[in-house]
């Protein structure tokens, strides 16, 4: 079963002092690209979670924050004395006032908070790793119900060509006799006699160089080998990706050799059913 590299999961942890959200969100990239927002108290566990992510998500432009909200008496920012009531002398030494409009003045200069950096709390940072795991949990299942939808697309698509791989097949002896015609048509209008033989091993060499039936072959096993990397377990957006560029190969050497209106449209259906193929298939991770 494919997954889609876009997602979003989230999750509220709510400790008795601290509200802690961490919350995860994933678009279409070639490899892991991680942008990671973590406050400066987790810092050193920041690789940790980094890994875990990468590990889980393999794949993807990934954007993880973690806000945590004291929502208790707890505070580690707490007022200078010292520092603020130095400023408060200054002030008034420069200008005489209102002591409260002198503090509102004095908190706002540089040191007038200090924040004491607390050792991690292992027991907290462990139930913030469990809400990491519950918001990857999110963000791969709405992985999966992505891909549902995309895998859906994709077959819808490629049986979409299949059906307009059959009406090549149906309409190629039309398009031979076609090309017959037409050669017959032009030595015809030069109006010479010509050496039956020759002209009919010079038609031979034509219908050679006209001839599909290689490349019919080949794209039917390129639409079935699609097909079938939709049904495994695993997700493999590079190889759908690889496997596309084939059908392509067939499907324009086959518009290549057509010379043949009504085969041409056909082909040019095939094109744009496998163009949003290919869009679509840079999701896939």
């Amino acid at each position: 079963m494919i997954q889609s590299m876009t997602g979003y999961g989230k999750n509220i942890l709510q400790l008795p002092s601290k509200k802690i959200t961490v919350e995860i969100k994933s678009l279409n990239s070639k490899n892991m690209d991680l942008n990671a927002r973590v406050p400066g108290a987790y810092r050193e566990k920041e690789l940790l979670i980094r890994n875990r992510i990468s590990k889980s998500l393999v794949r993807g432009k990934v954007d993880f924050n973690l806000f945590i909200e004291v929502t208790g008496e707890e505070t580690n920012t707490q007022i200078n004395e010292t520092v603020v009531r130095q400023y408060m002398k200054q002030l008034e030494n420069v200008a005489e006032g209102d002591p409260v409009e002198l503090l509102k003045m004095a908190v706002r200069m540089p040191d007038a908070l200090k924040t004491e950096r607390d050792e991690i709390d292992e027991t907290e940072f462990s139930k913030i790793i469990e809400a990491v795991d519950e918001a990857l949990i999110a963000i791969n299942s709405y992985r999966a119900d992505e891909g549902k939808a995309l895998e859906k697309d994709f077959v819808m698509r490629v049986e979409s060509i299949d059906s307009l791989l059959t009406q090549v097949i149906a309409i190629d002896p039309e398009r031979i006799d076609n090309v017959k015609e037409r050669l017959r048509k032009a030595v015809s209008d030069l109006k010479e006699n010509v050496d039956e033989n020759r002209f009919e091993q010079e038609l031979i060499y034509y219908l050679e160089k006209y001839d599909i039936t290689e490349e019919k072959v080949r794209l039917k096993n390129h639409l079935d080998y699609f097909k079938e990397t939709l049904a495994k377990n695993d997700s493999n957006g590079k190889k759908l990706g690889f496997i596309s560029q084939e059908i392509g190969r067939e499907i324009n050497t086959i518009g290549s050799k057509a010379n043949y209106a009504p085969m041409q449209q056909l082909v040019v259906n095939m094109k744009d059913e496998l163009e949003k193929i290919k869009e679509q298939a840079l999701n896939v991770l």
